[in-house]
């Protein structure tokens, strides 16, 4: 038997009894659809998290100052002065894992412009800061090592501030206070958002942190020290290493557990939708018995019958399958537009549930067709 021959047999088979083999593919249409769809979510919760996790910096390393323990007591962040430049140094030199290093002096401080006054956060740091964070400038340029070296007078704003402070006006060129300090303002960051802890990355201001040493604080120590790496490697005892992209990493794990155990419990009712199919076939087995003991006699082997009936069970979940496809689709198309929850359906949730449904198929298709090859063609033939 040829296989245009079997699809004209398992067609017609389901034709005979076209209720039934709706609802079949109702069932396993259902069960793909929302296998799609609960992907879909769960892969939009990772990819925003994904994307927090590659705004925070390029393998971010943050040394701060203030050691993790002493004599039984946490000296706290920021709790000592023994932080410098030498160490910063000292750290892309002799860790042979970090690719590059920016220092950090920080704190809060007032911006004012015209008639506008805003309570931020100041930055000093050297022009490798970008690369570490991956941030881009949106307008303007960042500052530059000479800068740095001779501590000039200039700024790179956050988004935030620019909107307090200038609204709808092009900040580049203009000055502003930073505390008593007159600074040019040369370039604008492009907008982070809201870190994973809720902190707004875009409410500060960016100065070469020998200006704000100099200039503005009048000290000679560091707050912290940021590393780009490829991994964490031993820092001396009195200061605390932090990766903020660990936090970041196990929201993304617990997303992914999230998704995974959601996509089991939509896969459940395509095993259900497979018994179905199951009870189906074993049912078309008992009313046919006449058909399949007549096709026997007449010189049809066992993989014949094997065959024919493994193929409608096939045909019915791909049929399904593709049902599905469409439906969750839809279903992930409204989830977006009626409760503003984001979805991602990506190549590999299609194939996942096209070749899922196709299993069902031969899964619980396969002991149906057995039974029915081996059915005795004498039985056959005498069943009423």
């Amino acid at each position: 038997m040829n296989f245009r021959n079997i699809l004209r047999e398992s067609w017609s088979a389901m034709q005979r009894h076209w209720i039934r083999s709706v609802l079949t593919i109702l069932g396993i249409g259902v069960g793909v659809g929302a296998f799609i769809c609960v992907v879909a979510i769960g892969n939009a919760g990772s990819s925003s998290i994904e994307d927090k996790l590659h705004s925070l910096g390029d393998n971010f390393v943050w040394v701060e100052a203030g050691s993790r323990a002493r004599n039984g007591l946490r000296a706290g962040s920021r709790g000592t002065r023994s932080l410098v430049l030498g160490d910063a140094q000292a750290i892309l030199q002799q860790v042979p894992l970090i690719k590059s290093m920016s220092p950090n002096v920080d704190g809060h401080i007032q911006v004012i412009y015209a008639g506008e006054n805003w309570a931020t956060m100041y930055r000093g740091v050297t022009p490798e800061f970008l690369q570490i964070r991956r941030w881009q400038v949106r307008l303007g340029t960042f500052f530059t090592t000479a800068d740095v070296e001779t501590s000039a007078p200039v700024c790179v704003l956050g988004e935030t501030v620019v909107e307090n402070l200038f609204g709808n006006e092009d900040p580049v060129g203009k000055t502003v206070r930073i505390q008593s300090l007159p600074c040019k303002v040369i370039g604008v960051l492009d907008r982070k958002g809201f870190s994973a802890t809720g902190q707004d990355q875009d409410d500060f201001v960016v100065l070469p942190y020998t200006t704000v040493q100099k200039r503005i604080t009048g000290t000679f120590w560091l707050d912290d020290i940021f590393c780009s790496a490829v991994s964490r490697e031993a820092m001396p005892d009195d200061f605390n290493v932090r990766r903020p992209e660990d936090v970041v990493q196990a929201q993304l794990a617990g997303s992914r557990i999230m998704t995974m155990l959601l996509a089991s419990v939509a896969c459940l009712s395509l095993v259900v939708g497979g018994i179905g199919i199951m009870n189906i076939m074993l049912v078309s087995v008992t009313q046919r018995t006449r058909e399949i003991g007549i096709r026997l006699a007449v010189g049809a082997t066992e993989w014949d019958v094997q065959v024919q009936f493994l193929s409608e069970a096939v045909a019915l979940s791909v049929i399904g399958g593709l049902l599905g496809l469409m439906v969750g689709v839809l279903a992930s198309v409204g989830v977006q537009n009626l409760f503003h929850f984001p979805t991602k359906i990506t190549p590999q949730v299609f194939a996942i549930g096209g070749f899922f449904s196709a299993g069902i198929g031969v899964l619980f298709g396969y002991y149906p067709a057995r039974k029915a090859s081996q059915l005795d063609p004498i039985q056959g033939l005498r069943y009423e």
